[in-house]
């Protein structure tokens, strides 16, 4: 499974942590320190759309308006900390975020 995330959110943390307690195999990249590889980006942008901006974050409240017009993939590109995190590429599909749904398709519970 490889999986974005962000080393200082604590989502992100929490699902490293259950994800290698079920015995995932992680390929872990940190937006921040490692980016996102331009074909991932292009992927999660089109399985995701304006969903892959997290309009919650620090990063986004600082952006002026002009920047937050961008199209996800290019604010994403310029600002990989607004991205919605995790991302996960596991089993053939993305998934974003650490809701319920997405706990239960990767953990299988």
């Amino acid at each position: 499974m490889k999986i974005y995330t962000l080393s200082s959110c604590d989502t992100c943390r929490k699902a490293l942590k259950l994800l290698r307690a079920a015995g995932h195999d992680l390929q872990v990249v940190d937006v921040r320190a490692d980016g996102i590889a331009p074909a991932d980006l292009a992927a999660l942008a089109a399985a995701f759309g304006p969903r892959l901006v997290n309009r919650a974050s620090a990063t986004w409240r600082g952006l002026d308006a002009a920047s937050r017009a961008r199209p996800p993939a290019e604010l994403i590109a310029a600002h990989p900390t607004v991205m919605k995190r995790p991302a996960m590429f596991y089993q053939g599909a993305w998934h974003l975020g650490w809701d319920a749904a997405t706990r239960a398709r990767v953990l299988g519970e």
